[in-house]
């Protein structure tokens, strides 16, 4: 599976991005699909995770404010981040695995493939 990230840019606070994240191969359906995200000097974090059975799930930093959906049809993941930070500024990454469970989801290593990244920058 190949990963394309898009979408991002510089917005105010308070705005709102779309991600997309395209995907290749035609077995993308059977992915648990993912956002993570990584600020300078930090480590890459857990977003959010949107099974095949429709169950998301999202780290207390954005939920509430971010909504991860996939299309299947069009093997594409999406990342809506509204009410946006500053401290949201980071470059966002896409990520898909196979063979998750619950509890290992929030790890980097448990994702078996990666998009390139897209920038995030959010002025305050």
């Amino acid at each position: 599976v190949q990963l394309q990230a898009s979408g991002g840019g510089l917005v105010q606070a308070g705005g709102s991005l779309k991600l997309s994240c395209a995907a290749s191969g035609r077995t993308f359906s059977r992915y648990v699909m993912g956002w993570f995200r990584q600020a300078p000097g930090k480590e890459r974090v857990f977003v959010a995770s949107r099974w095949r059975s429709g169950t998301t799930y999202y780290s207390d930093s954005v939920k509430g404010r971010f909504t991860i959906s996939r299309d299947d049809a069009k093997n594409t993941v999406y990342l809506q981040m509204d009410s946006l930070k500053p401290e949201d500024t980071a470059l966002y990454y896409c990520a898909a695995g196979s063979g998750l469970i619950f509890s290992t989801q929030y790890r980097v290593k448990s994702y078996d493939y990666w998009g390139q990244g897209t920038q995030v920058t959010v002025s305050s």
